[in-house]
Parts: C-alpha cells; sequence; structure tokens
C-alpha cells in the first residue's frame, strides 16, 4: 500500500464527485422528489383567480416533492425535501441547486456553466385594494449548504417583485461564501406603490453552477400579510422537524426472512424526531406515537406521553420512543408505519388567519421488510465514486442466514458524462478477516440510469450465489469515467461498512459520510455452477528484466491493460490493451518508475528501474 500512497495524485480515495475546478473533498447532490409528477398536469390545479391576503407557505402539506400549485407556478426546478438540512424551522423546505426536477443539469453541455437555475414563483396575489401605509411584508427562513454545496462568494439567491408595468425588479439580493448553521430570516417590506396590483408577483431565485447538483439554498416558512414590522419574525407554531430515525437496529431495511428470526433483537432501541417551537415564548405539547404494519392495517403500538412538556421559546427537543417490534407475520412482505404527533394549541387563535398551523405537527416514516438489505433511506443528497480506473467499492452486509444473492439494485446518477453504453462488473466476495475476500461471483451489467431520478436499477445475476455470515457486494469501475452512486447523508452511522481498493488492499472508508444507495436482493435458488474465482497473488505476477534498458515482458498475459508513472504520480505512457504481455519504455529516461497492470479485475504496482 505505500507504493500506493506515493501516487496520490491520481490514485485517489473513493471521493464526493465534483469538478475539476472545485476541491474534490466536497460535492454535493440534490434530493430528488419522492414521486416523479407531470409538470404539465400540476398547471390545471393552479389558481385561475389571484390569491388573496394572506400568503403563507411552509410546505408541509407537500407529498409529491412538487411545491403547492394553488401557491406557486409550475416549473422553476426546486424540489421539497426534508433530508437536505437538519436545523430547518418546520417539517419540509424547499432546495434550489443546479438540477432540474428531473435531476437533468440546466447545463449539462458545459461544467462550468454559471448563471440562473432553481426559482420559485409565486401565484398572482391581488394587492390592488393596499396601499403603501399597510406596512406589507414578505419574510421567510433561507439557508446556504445544509448537507448540499457551499455556495460560494459569486452565487447568490435573490428576490423579484413584478412591477404593474409587467417588469421584475430585484429587491433582495444574499451571496454565497458564508458559513452558515441555522437558517437565517429575510424580512423583505414592500413601499413601493408600483407594486401594489392585481397580478403582483414575487420570485426567489438561484445564481450559481448549472451543471449539477451545484450551490445549494434552503427555503422555508414563505409568509406575506399586511400589518407587519420589522419585529414581526415570530409565530405561535409548534413543529415537528428532523426525519424519523430508523425501525430497524442494524438496517434501514432487511428480508422479511431475516427480521422474523429475532424481532426483539433487530428492532431499534428507540426511534426518534425532534420539535422546534418556533414562538418567543414557552409552549405546551403532548406527543403520540403510533405503529402499524400497513399491507394488514395490524396495530403494533399506540403510545401516548401523558405529562405535557415545556418546549424552550425559539428551541427544538428531541423525542425518542421504544418500538414495539413487529409482531408474529405470515406474509412475504411487511411495510411497518411509524408516525409521530403532537398535540398543541396551534390551531386556537391561529397567528395567521385562515391558516391551520396544525398541518406540520405530524410525520410518518415507512419500513419495508421484504427480500432486500438497504442502509440507505431511500433518498441521496449527494453523489460518490471511486475516482479511479479499475477500482473497486464495496459494501459489507451481515446476515441471520443462509441465502442467496439473486441481484443488486442501485441508484446510479448522472454527473458529468452519460456512461449508460459503458459496464460496470459486480462482484459479491467472501468474507475474509472483516475484509472482502474471495470472489463468489462476477458478472458485468451495462449501466442504466433509473427514469425516476430517486429510483433504482436492478441487476438480477444469471449464476446466483449462495451466502452465509457475512459477505460483501462490490462493484468495479472499468473506465476513467466515474459511476456516480447516490450518497445518502442521513446514515453516516453506517459509513464503516464502506471499504475500497485503489490495487492490492481493501481499506475501510474514513472519507464518505453516509451510505451508498446499494441494495442486495436475496432469496431464490442458488446456481450449482462455481462461480468463484480465485484471486491472483501479487508475487504471482513478475516483470522482467528489471532492471531495463527498456523493452520489458511480464508472466500472467490477463494483465493487459499497463501505464507507467514516475515517482511524482504522473502518467507518462500506457496501453491498455497490451496482447503480447510486453512494452518497450525506451524512450524513458533512466530512474525508478512506476508500472500498473491491470486485468480488469484485479491492479498491482510494480517498481521498475530503467538503465540506458
Amino acid at each position: 500500500m505505500h507504493l500506493l500512497l506515493k501516487l496520490g495524485r491520481f490514485l485517489l480515495l473513493v471521493v464526493l464527485l465534483f469538478p475539476g475546478i472545485r476541491s474534490l473533498a466536497q460535492a454535493p447532490f440534490q434530493v430528488f422528489p419522492l414521486t416523479q409528477t407531470n409538470e404539465s398536469k400540476t398547471s390545471s390545479r393552479a389558481r385561475t383567480q389571484a390569491i388573496t391576503l394572506p400568503f403563507f407557505d411552509d410546505f408541509s402539506i407537500t407529498r409529491t416533492g412538487i411545491p403547492d400549485p394553488a401557491l406557486w407556478v409550475s416549473g422553476g426546478g426546486t424540489v421539497v425535501n426534508n433530508t437536505m438540512a437538519t436545523t430547518h424551522p418546520s417539517l419540509n423546505m424547499v432546495t434550489f441547486d443546479g438540477l432540474k426536477r428531473d435531476g437533468i443539469p440546466y447545463d449539462f453541455s458545459n461544467q462550468y456553466a454559471q448563471g440562473s437555475s432553481d426559482s420559485l414563483t409565486s401565484q398572482p396575489i391581488n394587492l390592488a385594494a393596499f396601499n403603501i401605509r399597510d406596512s406589507l411584508y414578505l419574510s421567510f427562513q433561507w439557508l446556504s449548504k445544509g448537507l448540499g454545496d457551499q455556495p460560494d462568494s459569486n452565487d447568490s439567491l435573490r428576490v423579484q417583485f413584478l412591477t404593474n408595468g409587467n417588469l421584475w425588479q430585484t429587491v433582495w439580493v444574499v451571496t454565497g461564501g458564508q458559513v452558515m448553521t441555522e437558517f437565517a430570516m429575510a424580512m423583505i417590506p414592500i413601499k413601493a406603490a408600483l407594486y401594489l396590483h392585481a397580478g403582483f408577483q414575487f420570485r426567489i431565485e438561484a445564481f450559481g453552477r448549472k451543471s449539477g447538483s451545484f450551490d445549494a439554498w434552503h427555503v422555508d416558512y414563505v409568509y406575506l400579510n399586511r400589518g407587519r414590522t420589522t419585529n414581526d419574525r415570530y409565530i405561535k407554531d409548534v413543529s415537528i422537524r428532523r426525519s424519523i430515525s430508523s425501525y430497524l437496529k442494524y438496517y434501514r431495511s432487511m428480508p422479511l426472512t431475516h427480521y422474523l428470526l429475532n424481532p426483539a433483537a433487530e428492532t431499534a432501541d428507540t426511534i426518534s424526531t425532534d420539535i422546534t417551537n418556533l414562538f418567543n415564548n414557552n409552549n405546551f405539547t403532548t406527543l403520540r406515537f403510533r405503529a402499524q404494519e400497513m399491507t394488514t392495517n395490524q396495530q403494533i403500538q399506540n403510545f401516548t406521553q401523558t405529562i405535557s412538556e415545556n418546549i424552550p421559546q425559539l428551541r427544538s427537543q428531541e423525542k425518542f420512543v421504544r418500538p414495539n417490534p413487529l409482531p408474529a407475520f405470515s406474509g412475504n412482505r411487511a411495510v411497518v408505519r411509524t408516525t409521530f404527533d403532537i398535540l398543541t394549541t396551534d390551531d386556537q387563535n391561529p397567528s395567521i388567519s385562515g391558516v391551520d398551523l396544525r398541518r406540520n405537527d405530524t410525520l410518518s416514516s415507512t419500513t419495508e421488510l421484504s427480500n432486500y438489505f438497504a442502509y440507505d433511506d431511500g433518498t441521496a443528497e449527494y453523489a460518490a465514486g471511486i475516482n479511479q480506473k479499475y477500482g473497486y467499492v464495496a459494501v459489507r452486509f451481515i446476515l441471520r442466514k443462509e441465502d442467496v444473492v439473486s441481484g443488486i439494485r442501485f441508484q446510479p446518477i448522472r454527473y458529468k458524462t452519460d456512461i449508460s453504453s459503458q459496464s460496470v462488473a459486480v462482484y459479491i466476495l467472501q468474507n475474509q478477516g472483516n475484509r472482502p475476500g474471495r470472489t463468489l461471483s462476477r458478472q458485468s451489467f451495462s449501466v442504466q440510469y433509473p427514469s425516476d431520478p430517486r429510483g433504482f436499477v436492478e441487476m438480477k445475476f444469471t449464476y446466483p450465489p449462495a451466502v452465509k455470515d457475512t459477505f460483501w457486494v462490490a462493484y468495479q469501475q472499468l473506465s476513467d469515467d466515474v459511476l456516480a452512486i447516490g450518497l445518502d447523508k442521513n446514515t453516516p452511522q453506517f459509513a464503516h461498512q464502506i471499504y475500497y481498493n485503489l490495487g492490492n488492499e481493501w481499506v475501510m472508508n474514513t472519507n464518505l459520510e453516509g451510505t451508498l444507495l446499494i441494495r442486495p436482493v436475496m432469496g431464490g435458488a442458488a446456481s450449482e455452477l462455481v462461480t468463484g474465482v480465485e484471486d491472483i497473488r501479487e508475487d504471482q505476477l513478475m516483470i522482467h528484466p528489471n532492471p531495463s534498458a527498456g523493452p520489458i515482458r511480464w508472466n500472467l498475459s490477463s494483465f493487459r491493460s499497463v501505464e507507467v508513472f514516475d515517482v511524482s504520480g504522473r502518467k507518462i505512457w500506457s496501453n491498455p490493451n497490451a496482447t503480447d504481455s510486453s512494452a518497450d519504455l525506451s524512450g524513458l529516461r533512466k530512474g525508478l518508475y512506476l508500472i500498473r497492470l491491470s486485468n480488469g479485475r484485479q491492479i498491482f504496482v510494480k517498481k521498475l528501474v530503467i538503465e540506458n
């Protein structure tokens, strides 16, 4: 491994994906809509008459990922989600970046393209009856980065108002470059008479990189009304906020047959969410928790916290419950829905007339017990890949009983280059010394992108291998183009299950904070064909002569790809298909070089001395 470290410029570890002009240490990926929705259909649900005040949206009632068409013009590319930040004011927020809602960049032809990207435009609002003395204010809360990409100082988020002459005028701008941990409040007065017309609109628009999920901004709690002041920053509202943690102890999903062997041991000790008080005064709540199996409507748990608790002003409070395991179950698939609900007085003497603020008091999560293992929660905030041709990435899975791996589901992400015509090698590996070991099965597949940007593609093995105890799912990148896989940033507790191999040694991941969206599908009959492939030991591959005047040969004909690097890691010669197991390096100067040989499945790095 010490030889690999000398090649630091090209033997990068598993890295987050990012274009070359930025650091390879960070690369955000958008959380996608919960479902695909045809934009053309949403426009038919939009208002045909202008909205009257108050205008309010906390995005909590959206279930499709698309902003409410009764309040917002269709299009714009923004996505409503609950995972791209952890300090948002209330349930759900809307995220802006450089991806359209279908997961395709605004400009896929130029990775450095800058300009206007996501936007959010209100439906027309009737302000004709108001004047500037009515103290109209638009407010919202905003955050840069969150779990996405940090906007630079030349990136921005702006607000524009539509005049009575049908012109958009910028009234508020904030630039990137600042590190934020909490949402900030924007208070924008409507002071000019040219905005007080029957077709007034406002829009929030992002400017930044247009070639991917870059320069992330998040907006929540949008509120426009009369009679407000700069001090009108607090609304009597208690909200559930953070996504519910996993019902399972070791996975987010697992095969039902494995779970039922010991449900108590597989169920999480506690599951949790948190609650925020958005008012500048203390507030009391009562907590309720329910768990239900959805395919049979079987009630698993119904819990009410009988003692009301005081939520401190402008603070959040963690809520924990010990879940009951799923009782005896006879089906092939179970879906456990867990729900937190808080009883508040938000609907009494409401802060905003006509708005029931109990709308953000309930949050649910589902856990599928079917035929696959998953560490991820189903959403990707980033993309990740191995920045190395012939490099490997492996994910460990621990079984409760012997089983068969029938296929793999994973989430490839469009990144810089369309690689749908390229191949990826997928492996099932035995466990050896708590690291990937002998190959049980290897099969090449063509890379495909899912039609749903948050969906998975499934690859079925022709010869499914039998596995027991612990096994590894691995893939090998067969080209220089990075195979981008969805990365769930909200499950960092499972990051240690990822290993990588850039040549001769498997190493535990310490770079990625999260889990890859890779899921082994279990069940079926194992192939009777012996699919195991013994790995070649490094000492079996030999280069001669060494030292050499230039011409060299090696002894294993399966190693056809050869690359030569100087000691600084600069590639100076290569041949991707050396069919005669030889290379003529006579043109190289005298000195020490590093030769990297690959058979498409393994990579070895050897020292070579040139003497001429």
